[in-house]
């Protein structure tokens, strides 16, 4: 039996942020390139293809890179500032409160933009203050920073709201009791959580609680990044795929928009840009067979135990 994906505007989703600060596009395009020098042009094109939802990371060092893009595709006039939905993210070495406004401000200069849609915590372990983004003693281990809680830095980002600068503010691999703890205490609310999530994490408890919540989950590695075992080889995926002409990364895309979730997804590729962006409503057989018919489960990314990231994606 064959059946047709919808012809429909899933692709043009958006999601209410919990703030009343206004509403993110759920289909977004995620800035960590293998090859920085790709950095500008993948941008643009993914503006050219119709991305209106940025994520990028002082972590990932091309702010600057993406901050041109930005400036040449708003000074031509067709794309407004307005329009644009940008992310950003603050790295583990600026948890103290006195480094997180630096922290932001650097960052809006080096992506050339007056104000951040939403500012995320990018993981919830604070490292050494400093420089050196990455940390280690002689042995080789991280320096962690035990003279400063994570509610204390998420005071810090509640102000940047306060000062209007910062639309909104999240958190980023983060699990769910670490997240029930800062809702319970926070004065902003989170709106926004990013975490590995894709058919082989589904992370249903999580995304639950943060709907019961307004707070908007933001799947990162939503096709498992060419990782084995490969979320794309899934014969569920696969199968759906050939019945609803699709690819098997629109399905994983498409079924992450559907669940309530929003998405990033990284290529440097135009084409693949294009594939990733060209997404349709799966039909309900569908998202109930990746629900029930997918059994396996595997985190792809450890950052959630260590703050240190995993891994640079295997394929774009």
């Amino acid at each position: 039996m064959t059946y047709e994906a919808f012809h429909d505007d899933l692709r043009a989703t958006r999601l209410a942020l919990n703030n009343g600060s206004g509403e993110m596009p759920a289909v977004g395009f995620g800035t960590l390139f293998r090859d920085l020098s790709t950095t500008t042009e993948a941008v643009k094109c993914a503006l050219e293809v119709g991305f209106r939802h940025f994520d990028c990371a002082e972590r990932y060092r091309n702010e600057e890179k993406i901050g041109v893009a930005f400036e040449q595709v708003f000074a031509a006039g067709n794309i407004r500032r307005e329009d644009v939905f940008i992310t950003t993210k603050l790295w583990n070495t600026n948890h103290r409160p006195e480094r997180v406004k630096p922290a932001f401000e650097a960052s809006c200069r080096r992506l050339q933009v007056d104000y951040i849609d939403c500012y995320l915590i990018h993981t919830p372990f604070a490292f050494q203050p400093g420089d050196d983004q990455d940390p280690r003693d002689t042995l080789g281990h991280v320096i962690y920073d035990g003279g400063v809680s994570l509610i204390e830095t998420w005071r810090a980002l509640e102000n940047l709201v306060d000062e209007g600068h910062c639309k909104s503010i999240g958190l980023s691999d983060i699990t769910l009791p670490a997240l029930q703890e800062i809702v319970a205490a926070a004065r902003i609310k989170p709106a926004v959580v990013q975490i590995e999530s894709h058919p082989y994490l589904p992370e249903w408890e999580l995304l639950e609680f943060c709907k019961q919540q307004g707070i908007i989950i933001l799947a990162f590695a939503p096709l498992g990044h060419g990782m084995e075992p490969s979320v794309l080889g899934d014969p569920v995926i696969t199968g759906i795929a050939k019945r609803v002409r699709k690819t098997p990364a629109q399905v994983a895309l498409a079924w992450a928009v559907q669940r309530g979730s929003a998405f990033l997804t990284t290529s440097a590729t135009p084409s693949h840009i294009q594939e990733n962006f060209d997404i349709a409503t799966l039909p309900h057989r569908a998202m109930h067979e990746i629900k029930e018919d997918i059994t396996t489960r595997i985190r792809f990314n450890s950052v959630v135990e260590t703050g240190v990231p995993g891994f640079i994606p295997h394929k774009q």
